[in-house]
Order: structure tokens, then C-alpha cells, then sequence
């Protein structure tokens, strides 16, 4: 036998790393990430966090709270660009210094992002003022919604919301019926449609509701994965995900 010690060689630069904290209950958020990035020189990981039934602020709360344990997990003892707490009225409840306290305790070096965050940018970015406003959410969530953006100077032109109660209910509501209930609501006074929470799959038809009803359509995911990539230096050369991926710098 021929034995023969190789030394390796290392990559000089790694991939970007996104670190995903989804819902236990959310099957649609780490397909909408894939979808976006598909073909960018990023790794992508993901852990996910107990939830709890029914949504309410308090269970948001409490959910939050396994943070620190659950970002450690990503890639232990190893660098993050940017962690990613996938849930839109959880960062509304619990807030985001103390979201941010949490993770950074085990990714001290990574930036944060979450969906009200990255849509408060997102909002900001495209110059828009007036919101009509879609959630899935019982009426009190929903109406907590309603307050956090109206709290940061938005005016809510109008709102709709479902009244699920369980998250996994969220993830089944069919594409095609959003479709038709988002064309529907009233937008004649609104600069943009705003749709909240990640575990809605509105991603796939985010692009032609924009055609279809003449306005800017923002999405919990959407807003998300695009802060994401700005936090790292990869957000270009999309198409098919709505206007504010177009919105040059």
C-alpha cells in the first residue's frame, strides 16, 4: 500500500453565512429564503424555536425567550454574518433591543434583523407614508400590528386580517385565495400594501399583485430577506420578488 499525507488547502474567503431562527410551526420562510437566494455565494443555516398556541402577545413573550439557546446551535462557536429571527408580531411584542440582547449573547460579532425591522427600512427606502395593511392575525394581534407601525408615523389607510389562531394554520392558507382577498382591499389612498407575518405564503405571488393592483406590495419575508442581504453586501440582480429588490441605493 501507498500511504501518502496530503496537506489541505482552505478556502481564503468563506461564503457569507445567514443564520435562520424560524418558527417551529413556520414551513414557509426557509423556502422563501432559498427561492431569493438561489445561486448566491451564501450558506445557509437554520435552527428553530418552540412556539406557542394561540397567538397572543404573551405566548410571543414567551417564546422569545429560548433565543440565546437557540441561536448557539447555529453552527456552535463558529462565525455568523447575520442572524435572523423569523417572526413579525413576535419582534412587535417582545421588541427588538430585546430580541437583539438575546441573540447577540451568543453571536456577539453578527448582525440582526427582523421582519418589523427590516420593514421599517424597507418602508422608509421606497418613500412610503401611507399603508393598507393585511395580517392573518386574531383581531387583538392584528390590532398590536396596526398600533406598532402607527407608533413609527405610519398611516394605515385601511387593514384586513384572517383571524387564525394557531401559526400552523397560517402556512396552509392557499396562494391563489390571498391573491384575490389582497386585490380586493381597499389601496385607492395607500402608497403600498404592507403583509405581515413570514409564515404567509405570499412570496411566490408578490410580484404579479404589484401588476395587479398598482401599488408597492411589501411581505414580513420579503422585507426580511431583503435587509438580510444588505447587511451582507449580496443584495443585487434580483428579479420577480417585487418592486423593492428594483430599489437602487
Amino acid at each position: 500500500m501507498n500511504l501518502k499525507k496530503i496537506k489541505p488547502k482552505y478556502l481564503k474567503k468563506p461564503n457569507s453565512r445567514i443564520g435562520l431562527i424560524a418558527l417551529a410551526s413556520d414551513f414557509i420562510i426557509e423556502k422563501d429564503f432559498l427561492n431569493v437566494i438561489n445561486g448566491k455565494k451564501i450558506d445557509f443555516f437554520v435552527n428553530r424555536i418552540k412556539c406557542y398556541n394561540p397567538l397572543t402577545s404573551k405566548n410571543l413573550i414567551k417564546m422569545s425567550k429560548d433565543l440565546t439557546n437557540v441561536t448557539k446551535e447555529i453552527l456552535p462557536d463558529q462565525k455568523i454574518d447575520c442572524i435572523v429571527y423569523g417572526c413579525t408580531s413576535g419582534t412587535i411584542a417582545a421588541g427588538y433591543k430585546a430580541i437583539e440582547k438575546k441573540i447577540k449573547r451568543a453571536k456577539p460579532n453578527a448582525k440582526v434583523t427582523t421582519p418589523s425591522t427590516a420593514a421599517l427600512k424597507a418602508l422608509k427606502k421606497m418613500n412610503i407614508k401611507k399603508i393598507s395593511l393585511f395580517t392573518p392575525y386574531p383581531k387583538k394581534l392584528n390590532d398590536e400590528v396596526v398600533s406598532f407601525f402607527q407608533k413609527k408615523n405610519f398611516i394605515i389607510t385601511s387593514n384586513s386580517y384572517f383571524d387564525i389562531s394557531s401559526d400552523i394554520d397560517i402556512g396552509k392558507v392557499d396562494p391563489e385565495y390571498l391573491f384575490k382577498v389582497l386585490s380586493k382591499m381597499d389601496h385607492k389612498n395607500a402608497d403600498a400594501l404592507f403583509v405581515s407575518c413570514t409564515a404567509l405564503p405570499i412570496l411566490s405571488i408578490l410580484d404579479r399583485l404589484e401588476k395587479k393592483i398598482k401599488k408597492i406590495v411589501l411581505s414580513s419575508n420579503q422585507a426580511l430577506i431583503w435587509d438580510t442581504l444588505e447587511n451582507i453586501g449580496k443584495n443585487s440582480s434580483i428579479k420577480g420578488f417585487g418592486k423593492l429588490f428594483n430599489k437602487k441605493n
